[in-house]
């Protein structure tokens, strides 16, 4: 879920409610009540949500990395969406896929590399929207850390990339196997640049809920966005709980194309969590939102970022918790080597003890194990 800071003006892009809700069929009379939507939401304890599925064992944005997550207990498992060419939603962390697929050895694409502003930033690379599904199911995944997750090179290869559809197909069988509803937590990734194009990722997203009979208040369905434009727009949409993601600098892409001055900092102070309590259910911070670090990477204190979500009642899901050393405090670390595994129990239990409703987890069994511990301390 993490996302480079976005805070170049991108001339043109400019997301509309209006143009989002004109494309989308659904009546505004669909807007939830927000505490019947969140009753199907409630589960014993904080939600642990399976970031881009089982990323700590399996290539992110994988059937299998999402099956395995639910296998080890995760509640939600979290597709992100981006689109192809012929507008079908597909899972994948960026639009940009050198990285997590084959793509750059596979001499039949090599004409389709471009270099692209996303959101302020200048990418090379071979991108999504640029191949129809029929192109992109010849790809094969990859892991996209490597030097921290040598294991999981094991799988480079053996998977496809994922419509929006098939995650929901694996979702609905394997509720029905463990005999428990697993959740899908769905992002749209970059909508103001995708509405740019002429690819909007909202219809296909409201029309796919719909179809699957995903879109009432009792679903297990959160949906995310870093921006706030379309989550807006989507509130009229949907009857599912949205949450606003908010990232660790920056500004949201949409403010910045819009020329809006104010960033994710503005939208984390009282007021700003008032007018996001108008539209989404609650907030996804970056975890150091909650917990800052200092230069050196060690914790500070606690902000009063949870407190202040849940005094304007806005549920409070972090982002991201992983067990190599690379992505913990150094508080927590067991070495200098960034792939070994850290004291990530720690960092779980200081987090719970925030009282924060869910987390984003690469290792959920991990996550899972933590929230036990402190259930049951």
């Amino acid at each position: 879920m993490s996302r480079r800071s976005r805070t170049s003006r991108i001339a043109g892009l400019a997301v509309s409610a209006v143009a989002v809700l004109g494309v989308v069929g659904v009546p505004a009379s669909a807007a939830p009540d927000t505490a019947q939507e969140l009753s199907a939401h409630r589960d014993a304890g904080p939600l642990v949500l399976g970031h881009r599925g089982a990323s700590g064992y399996r290539p992110e944005h994988t059937l299998a990395a999402y099956e395995l997550a639910a296998r080890m207990g995760a509640d939600y498992i979290e597709p992100d969406l981006v689109s192809t060419k012929d507008g079908v939603l597909v899972a994948r962390h960026e639009n940009e896929i050198g990285g997590t697929t084959d793509i750059s050895t596979r001499p039949e694409f090599a004409d389709r590399k471009r270099t692209k502003v996303i959101d302020g930033t200048s990418l090379t690379g071979w991108f999504t929207e640029d191949l129809t599904l029929a192109e992109l199911k010849t790809l094969r995944a990859k892991e996209r850390i490597p030097q921290i997750r040598p294991r999981n090179t094991l799988y480079d290869g053996r998977y496809q990339v994922p419509t929006f559809q098939e995650v929901l197909d694996l979702r609905a069988r394997l509720s029905r196997e463990l005999r428990r509803d697993i959740g899908v937590y769905p992002e749209t990734k970059h909508p103001t640049y995708f509405n740019s194009i002429k690819l909007p990722l909202e219809p296909a997203l409201v029309r796919t809920l719909t179809r699957n009979g995903l879109n009432t208040p009792r679903a297990k369905v959160f949906v995310q966005s870093f921006e706030v434009g379309n989550l807006k727009a989507l509130k009229r949409e949907l009857r599912v709980p949205l949450i606003q993601l908010i990232d660790s600098s920056g500004a949201p892409a949409d403010f910045v194309a819009s020329g809006d001055p104010r960033t994710y900092d503005d939208l984390v102070k009282p007021a700003g969590l008032r007018e996001i309590a108008g539209y989404a259910a609650g907030i996804g911070p970056a975890k150091d939102r909650i917990i800052p670090r200092d230069a050196n990477g060690f914790l500070k204190q606690p902000t009063t970022l949870v407190k202040d979500a849940h005094a304007v009642k806005l549920k409070v899901h972090p982002f991201t918790f992983r067990n190599e050393n690379s992505f913990l405090p150094a508080d927590f670390r067991s070495s200098t080597d960034p792939a070994q595994y850290g004291r990530a129990f720690d960092e779980y239990a200081l987090f719970f003890k925030q009282g924060v409703d869910g987390l984003f987890s690469d290792n959920p069994d991990t996550a899972v194990a933590a929230r036990a511990e402190f259930l049951n301390r």
